[in-house]
């Protein structure tokens, strides 16, 4: 078993017209024991910008102190960071271990604050980013949310079907993967709001 699995997550980061969703598993455990059904592996960075962080738990919590580079980076520029900027900064701190790699797969979502366009990106364990137009997953069963993302993903869809889409992809694929689920939180990021939504799905 990979280490990236370890801990089980599926995360998917999909793009709208004009929105962008993220979506997360709520389990966190060791391979076959269950020990939190409420853990949330997306974190916010910003009023629109957030960043799920598949792969391993412990080293998701460190990698999670990119927040004071953010926290640094506004007091210095005296504005938000953009969605581009902290997959850079977050790019840099994975390549900086790179001998030594912190085992998370960071997928980075939001809306630019100056142009409003969506953003999407994945990005190895070393930190080369993958920027797409469409989605990207990460986690222990991202075959099936890939096979899932393909089918039902369409161009230019509204916010309502976006979430639609979104929720339908996790909550089918995670009932094919057994360290991952025990419902999702999908968060749906628009201009003007952000909605977070709580799925039930199975949970055994």
């Amino acid at each position: 078993m990979s280490i990236l699995s370890y801990n089980g997550s599926a995360i998917v980061g999909m793009k709208g017209k004009d929105c962008v969703a993220i979506a997360t598993d709520m389990r966190f455990g060791v391979p076959h024991q269950t020990i939190s059904t409420n853990y949330s592996k997306v974190e916010q960075f910003g009023p629109h910008l957030f960043v799920g962080f598949p792969g391993l738990a412990t080293d998701k919590e460190t990698v999670y102190r990119l927040r004071f580079r953010k926290n640094m980076y506004e007091l210095r520029e005296n504005r938000h960071i953009k969605p581009k900027t902290l997959l850079c900064m977050l790019s840099n701190l994975l390549y900086e271990r790179r001998f030594g790699p912190y085992f998370v797969e960071p997928v980075v979502v939001g809306i630019d604050p100056a142009s409003g366009a969506p953003f999407v990106s994945g990005m190895d364990l070393i930190g080369c980013p993958a920027e797409s137009e469409e989605f990207v997953v990460g986690g222990s069963c991202t075959e099936q949310l890939y096979g899932m993302c393909e089918t039902l993903w369409e161009k230019d869809m509204d916010a309502a079907a976006l979430f639609e889409c979104i929720s339908q992809c996790i909550l089918n694929a995670v009932n094919r993967d057994c360290i991952s689920g025990w419902g999702a939180r999908v968060y749906l990021i628009e201009k003007d709001k952000v909605t977070i939504s709580d799925l039930k799905g199975r949970m055994d």
